[in-house]
């Protein structure tokens, strides 16, 4: 999945999360997580934004997070919101969760 433009998803809520995606100037993925529960919680909040980019396979973009205590759950939704809207795509390529895993 290829990134053309900045998009957001979420709030600034209480048990909500506000992702920023835009198109990286590197090499790779540049995740910057900010979160109230980033010492529990911050290297599981890592591993899922990671998950949902490889399971879509998205190039290297730049992921802005500011986590106010979301659920997993939240944050994938969340992220997956905000590749629809910076993708030309329209809708993301729905299957079995690991559909497309090795």
């Amino acid at each position: 999945m290829k990134i053309i433009r900045e998009a957001m998803a979420g709030t600034l809520e209480s048990s909500d999360v506000m992702v920023r995606i835009a198109p990286a100037e590197g090499p790779e993925h540049d995740l910057l997580i900010a979160s109230s529960v980033e010492k529990q919680f911050g290297e599981a909040i890592r591993q899922t934004l990671l998950q949902v980019l490889v399971h879509y396979q998205v190039e290297p973009v730049q992921v802005m997070v500011d986590d106010k205590g979301a659920l997993d759950c939240v944050l994938r939704a969340r992220l997956e919101t905000a590749l629809v809207r910076a993708s030309d795509n329209g809708q993301l390529p729905w299957g079995a969760p690991n559909e497309n895993a090795e």
